[in-house]
């Protein structure tokens, strides 16, 4: 093969491989320059008010919250679920964070808890039982009670319940707070009618603090459970049967607005 004859091929080769680079770098340059910054969002992706799928409830506090004494096991929490999704039709999300024999001053250590915080903020609806074992000391009754010592445990209940209170607030401005008053278990029993009138002193402090907060409800159970409380107390005579659970989840549910 001659020189000039191989001088050629070389010629046409580079000629044609530099054509081939040539057009490798407009196809790059027209990916990158069609490419976003970032890649899209897929369409399947929704903001979290999109996300959530119906209402969610957190309930806090004492036996009461924790349904003790129903033998369904639902106590008004279940029940009162069971309405709001009978009312709105629409599926609801219940965290239960009642601890039996719950007091103020514990309910108040509870609440700045991360995880307690954290269940707050997603709620629609937060209920609150706390109370009756400040007062009744967790069933023990008021039979040898002095009204000095009745007056300094109030004092500390109620700074407790502001605190909790606050925090509540602190962390959803926007739930509605259902706090259930205290009836009064013993009013059968022989100083029965001076255990009413602190139990309706209680209620009435209680409410007064309720009334400090935005969206806080106080919500009376004294009346439901006053003529015939034998028919609604569990057998311990303390805590609510399944009728009495019913009846206080009826009176919140009454004052549900959607």
């Amino acid at each position: 093969m001659s020189k000039n004859m191989i001088r050629s091929i070389t010629i046409i080769a580079i000629f044609f491989c530099l054509l081939w680079l040539l057009g490798l770098g407009w196809a790059v340059g027209d990916y990158y320059a069609g490419k976003p910054d970032k890649p899209p969002q897929t369409t399947g992706v929704v903001t979290k008010a999109e996300n959530k799928k119906g209402l969610t409830v957190v309930a806090l506090g004492d036996s009461l919250t924790r349904g003790t004494g129903d033998e369904t096991g639902k106590g008004y929490v279940g029940v009162l679920v069971d309405e709001i999704k009978e009312k709105t039709k629409q599926p609801v999300q219940l965290t239960n964070l009642g601890i039996n024999g719950q007091r103020s001053d514990q309910l108040k250590r509870q609440i700045v808890q991360t995880e307690v915080g954290r269940q707050l903020k997603k709620a629609d609806v937060i209920l609150v039982t706390i109370g009756g074992n400040d007062l009744f000391r967790s069933g023990q009754g008021l039979m040898d009670f002095q009204t000095g010592d009745i007056a300094t445990i109030e004092k500390k209940y109620l700074n407790n319940l502001k605190f909790i209170f606050e925090q509540i607030r602190k962390q959803n401005k926007e739930a509605n707070v259902f706090f259930i008053g205290l009836y009064n278990p013993f009013i059968n029993l022989g100083q029965g009618k001076e255990m009413s009138k602190v139990v309706r002193h209680w209620n009435y402090d209680s409410a007064e603090v309720s009334a400090e907060f935005p969206k806080v409800v106080f919500v009376p159970t004294f009346d439901l459970f006053e003529l015939k409380v034998n028919d609604y107390l569990y057998s311990d005579k303390f805590h609510p049967n399944t009728k009495g659970y019913r009846l206080i989840a009826e009176r919140v549910a009454s004052l549900l607005t959607w």
